[in-house]
């Protein structure tokens, strides 16, 4: 099965815990502190991988899990880092923030590598916080959390040239005339429920990567049919070549064919409506009359006084194809290679991480300071003892906190809230 959309969820490891002990050697009853620090939780890394073409292996596994740090031993022994988790999709793939809905990254190498979660950082052991007065602390730090994300991923195609038309124009007879693709082909709509990509070596032009994207159908750009899952694959492509059933087989007009087509290019995306036409007449071998022919060249003609490049064709006995892609393989080359469709602004970097971050709420009279910082900072600490709650208020102080409170109206006496832990303010 061809999936080009999957949603999917992972969590980073989290740190491994420091450690709290102190030496307890023959004649050194009281020694210092030795606890080692916790190890590195895993980080959630996406690879691009050239050999998968769909995101079908994540048909059966939504849910992606690294690995958590070790804790800290005694005797300054360090915690084990955890492997990081590496998911391999496709190249193409376009990875998104399912809960904001921002895109965090564009895979379009092979082997492109998008840390999505850093692994929690391992705590440190209360050997690190011994100084001159404080010689046996009784605190260490955590690791930090894991952190879960809802990503969406799609896969975009990457392809050189696109072919574009209504269902049953005889794209996919193209594909398989020109290039060593073999698409299933038949007389009935929707054949091509998936984008066929294909290498085509023209003569003595470099080889190109040409993609047969399926049919598309009036109202594609606001979801109606397959369409709206479809255009994403023509995206990345440099040029499009737009086939028209030029013989009318379908009982449609060719030349409105045309543009409702385009209306819904510009409509998914304006950049994409600007992308650069061939137009191929296609099924010409079906035209019999006088009248036909007569239709064919005014739809030439109008064609081309509209600014295409206009070329006459039967895919399925091979007429006119070697004009057409004589033609292509002259303009590619003046066609810049962008496979990334964004701008380098619009890939975003995930949110910074809020381990410094923090809120003050005065409800009633009360102080509330609630956050990441303070959460950490207290699962960090022994409130009971004084060495480390002098440590809790200097990192309050040197966080900001206290001088935000003060700016809030806080006075001495007043109750003071952090994260569920009271406490009278004085300064």
């Amino acid at each position: 099965m061809f999936i080009d959309k999957i949603t999917i969820t992972v969590t980073s490891g989290k740190g491994g815990d420091g450690a709290i002990s102190f030496r307890r050697e023959k004649y050194e009853p009281d020694g210092g502190p030795n606890g080692g620090d916790g190890g590195d939780g895993g980080s959630i890394i996406f690879v691009a991988d050239e050999s998968m073409n769909n995101l079908g292996a994540f048909r059966y596994k939504r849910k992606f899990v690294a690995e958590n740090g070790e804790p800290g031993g005694k005797s300054n022994k360090s915690g084990k880092n955890a492997e990081d988790l590496y998911i391999k999709v496709p190249v193409g793939a376009v990875i998104f923030d399912n809960d904001n809905g921002r895109l965090l990254c564009d895979m379009i190498e092979d082997k492109q590598e998008f840390v999505a979660l850093e692994g929690g950082r391992g705590g440190k052991g209360n050997q690190h916080f011994a100084n001159s007065t404080r010689q046996a602390p009784r605190f260490a730090k955590p690791g930090d959390e894991s952190k879960t994300l809802n990503l969406t991923i799609e896969l975009k195609t990457i392809a050189d040239v696109g072919l574009v038309g209504f269902p049953n124009v005889g794209k996919s007879t193209l594909l398989s005339m020109v290039s060593n693709a073999r698409p299933k082909i038949a007389n009935y709509h929707f054949t091509t429920l998936t984008p066929n990509l294909g290498m085509v070596r023209h003569k003595n032009a470099p080889e190109f990567v040409l993609a047969d994207i399926p049919g598309l159908i009036e109202g594609a750009s606001e979801g109606s049919g397959l369409g709206h899952e479809f255009l994403r694959h023509v995206e990345r492509t440099r040029m499009l070549i737009h086939v028209l059933d030029a013989s009318g087989s379908e009982g449609r007009d060719p030349l409105d064919d045309f543009e409702k087509i385009n209306e819904e290019l510009t409509a998914y995306s304006p950049v994409l409506g600007e992308r650069r036409q061939v137009v191929a007449l296609n099924k010409t071998d079906l035209i019999f009359d006088d009248a036909g022919r007569e239709r064919l060249a005014e739809l030439k003609n109008e064609l081309t006084d509209r600014g295409y490049d206009v070329f006459e064709i039967s895919a399925a006995i091979g007429r006119g194809i070697e004009e057409l892609f004589d033609h292509i393989v002259t303009i590619l080359p003046e066609i810049p290679a962008t496979p990334s469709f964004f701008t380098e602004e619009e890939i975003e970097l995930l949110t910074p991480d809020a381990g410094n971050q923090y809120e003050i709420e005065v409800i009633d009279g009360v102080y509330y300071v609630t956050g990441e910082m303070p959460r950490r900072l207290l699962r960090t600490v022994n409130l009971e003892d004084y060495e480390s709650s002098n440590y809790f208020q200097r990192t309050l102080k040197n966080k900001g906190v206290f001088a935000a409170l003060e700016k809030a109206g806080i006075q001495d006496g007043d109750t003071l809230d952090i994260c569920g832990y009271e406490f009278e303010y004085y300064k």
